[in-house]
């Protein structure tokens, strides 16, 4: 029944010359991601879809429709953020910001305390409010394998990080069976009805037997969307987003070189939870991999070299800016860096792991003067002057299968992290505007900046599988964390330029701390999966966990904002934080005349308390899963989802973190796949609800026009249309 229902109402929107998102996105976790079933278990990179070196060149063009998420296959997505990759993950939750700039969150753990990896590459936020996070840099439609382990994770899989891990690959060269020239690709576009988005993207192969060249490219554009509801615009969301990268890939029998070079160009992104939007961010990289098995085992080696150019200022909905209006701010980043590792078996049952990593990452942010203006001038504000962030990273791996249902695996790591920074300077060392600014530039010039921080990580897990249904994994980590380079040199003390600092989303203002010391949070954390062992028609998963985190970085108040928000100063505290994931689906048909039919679900719940100040942690997402029901019937696909929100009472009342209500959306989408064409179609908030978005912080775009702060509301009903063809 549930499949006459998706034909024919795809059918009257192919009719109407529609097409959609697919449908086919499959609950994830990342429990998935942390089983560990034998003393070699399969990496995390392993999950990528990537064809084998004798794949006929008919299956090629099929497999690069598809990605993994957490080792799930599902079709390529048409949303433009890849961050929503991951929402379905146990733990799994993000920040809003701008449209492909969302920042993710695992288990209440946020942005840089989650290690987060594009193609083997470590990318800090190039900006004082991390309008460029590491997942904005690649288009979602050039991913192959997506990767989200929350809590514990391997030592080989980062360090400096407390939340967990994200890892995001893009597709590996793809090589002919033969000497015989193979040409493969595909070409997408797609439309989504709220904020007029439009995207398109594509890829091409040419290929013989032992040389790849590829080529990919997207472009993203929306204008400001509309709420639920009364359908207001919500200001300051629009963007517009251009990537392309080039890959050549060289094999020889068992070893593969591959090397990605591209440029992103983003000439513009509003940010309606900041003073500020994006007016311009280009990257420019290359990115080089070798992997090779040899008699003693596998290495793998990577090297990675990244500019970015950021500028921000004020788009036409906060005002715009000329010459002598807005407020112009400038970043200037390199990123370098390289990442060995080793795999050597020792015998049947025994794996150890070895591993070498170095990143460097060198920052300046300045901002130039406004003609005319005696707050923003007459000088340049130096807020970085020549700023680094090294780490040097090594770490040791033992894996073991002790018994054919038990196996363990021991990680210890050090990651020695070196920075500093410049002297700094105001607008203006005499003006009274410039008082506060110049008298906190005077004692940090005079200060000692450089620190350097010596961490060490263990984790233990261990995997027991007492029946064929039923799995039990467990295990500690101690993982550290040390300050970025804003968290401990925005010195800035003026009302105005504290209120620059932040990527939180709340509109108050932020001071580092030179005597910041790392973070260091313990976790203890147990995943219980109970599966139908033989036709696999049904799965569930529970996952609690505990955290208690040593010298978190939270915040103090020192002052109060003339718009009655306050001015914060990072300092380490005491945290703790616990809370239980779960998902789970059941096959509820598989017929020949209805195809197949699955009911999934997930439900996450996470508590975070400072144990100084007593507050909750901030941004912590309430209550929320989601429940669908899932049809696949030939060349068809449907799906119906509703997602939960419990209402946000829980909050940080030292940021005046707004609380939010509860709410519920449904989704609708379906897709048909024809020979080398898949159009697809969904409808999200299909009810038009009217929600606040719990992690969205205030709406600050709308403060500045209307004079009235709330919290950032979610996006009304949109209806998305997409059509893929392959070749």
């Amino acid at each position: 029944m549930f499949s006459l229902f998706i034909r024919r109402g795809l059918c009257a929107c192919l009719c109407a010359g529609t097409c959609a998102l697919a449908c086919t996105t499959a609950l994830s976790s990342s429990a998935d991601a942390q089983s560990r079933p034998s003393a070699t278990p399969v990496s995390p990179t392993a999950l990528a879809v990537s064809p084998s070196t004798d794949m006929q060149e008919t299956n090629v063009s099929t497999s690069t429709e598809q990605l993994t998420v957490n080792g799930v296959r599902r079709k390529l997505s048409t949303g433009p953020d890849t961050a929503n990759l991951f929402r379905h993950s146990l733990g799994y939750s993000a920040y809003s910001g701008g449209g492909v700039s969302s920042l993710p969150v695992l288990n209440g753990m946020a942005d840089e305390r989650v290690a987060t990896f594009v193609d083997g590459m470590r990318i800090p936020s190039a900006c004082p409010n991390h309008m460029n996070p590491a997942l904005s840099y690649i288009d979602p439609d050039a991913v192959s394998s997506a990767v989200a382990i929350a809590g514990i994770t391997s030592v080989s899989q980062g360090g400096d990080s407390t939340g967990g891990t994200l890892e995001v690959n893009r597709k590996d060269p793809i090589f002919s069976s033969s000497s015989k020239l193979l040409v493969t690709g595909h070409v997408r576009g797609d439309y989504r009805s709220n904020g007029g988005g439009s995207g398109a993207s594509g890829s091409i192969t040419t290929a013989n037997d032992w040389l790849s060249l590829r080529y990919t490219g997207s472009y993203s554009h929306a204008s400001d969307y509309h709420t639920g509801g009364n359908e207001r615009r919500v200001l300051s969301t629009s963007y517009l987003s251009f990537n392309h990268a080039v890959t050549l890939g060289v094999k020889k029998d068992n070893h593969l070189l591959a090397i990605t070079a591209g440029q992103q160009d983003i000439p513009y992104e509003g940010f309606p939870n900041q003073y500020m939007d994006m007016t311009n961010n280009r990257s420019t990289f290359v990115n080089g991999k070798y992997k090779g098995d040899f008699n003693w085992g596998t290495l793998e080696a990577r090297g990675f070299w990244q500019r970015v150019d950021h500028a921000m200022n004020m788009l036409a909905d906060k005002g715009g800016h000329t010459a002598t209006t807005g407020m112009p701010m400038n970043t200037d980043t390199r990123t370098a860096g390289y990442a060995l590792k080793a795999t050597i078996p020792l015998g049947r049952k025994h794996t150890l792991g070895l591993g070498s990593s170095f990143d460097h990452n060198g920052l300046n942010d300045w901002w130039p003067p406004l003609q005319g203006s005696m707050m923003m001038g007459p000088n340049t504000f130096h807020n970085i002057n020549q700023g680094h962030r090294d780490r040097l990273g090594h770490y040791i791996e033992w894996k073991a299968q002790w018994l054919p249902r038990f196996s363990t695996e021991l990680g210890l790591r050090n990651d020695l992290v070196m920075m500093n920074t410049g002297p700094v300077s105001p607008y203006s060392w005499h003006g009274m505007m410039s008082m506060a600014d110049a008298m906190a530039a005077q004692r940090f010039n005079a200060a000692s900046r450089g620190r350097t921080d010596t961490n060490f990580d263990v984790t233990a897990l261990a995997r027991w599988t007492p029946l064929d249904s039923l799995t039990l994994e467990g295990g500690y980590a101690r993982k550290s964390r040390a300050p970025s380079l804003y968290e401990r040199y925005a010195w800035g003390q003026g009302a105005m330029s504290t209120t620059m600092i932040g990527w939180f989303g709340d509109g108050n203002g932020y001071v580092g701390n030179l005597h910041l010391t790392s973070e260091i949070a313990n976790t203890l954390s147990t995943t219980l999966t109970w599966h139908d062992p033989v036709n696999h028609a049904w799965e569930v998963k529970v996952q609690p966990y505990y955290t208690y985190t040593h010298n978190y970085i939270n915040v103090v108040r020192i002052g109060t904002l003339p718009n009655g928000l306050s001015k914060l100063q990072f300092a380490n505290h005491n945290a703790r934080s616990y809370g239980i994931n779960s998902s789970g689906f059941v096959k509820l048909w598989n017929t020949t005349a209805f195809g197949m039919g699955e009911l999934k679900a997930n439900l996450n719940w996470v508590r975070g308390q400072d144990l100084v100040t007593h507050s909750g942690l901030y941004h912590q997402m309430p209550a929320n899963g989601s429940i669908s029901l899932h049809e696949t019937y030939e060349n068809w696909t449907g799906r119906v989802e509703v997602t939960l929100v419990k209402a946000k009472s829980t909050v940080d009342w030292l940021r005046n973190e707004p609380r939010t209500p509860g709410y519920a959306l449904l989704g609708l989408g379906g897709s048909y796949r024809w020979r080398v064409l898949t159009l697809d179609a969904s409808i999200e908030n299909l009810l038009n609800q009217k929600y606040y978005l719990p992690l969205g912080g205030l709406s600050l775009g709308d403060y500045r026009a209307s004079g009235v702060l709330s919290p950032l509301a979610g996006l009304g009903r949109s209806f998305n249309l997409s059509l893929t063809a392959t070749f």
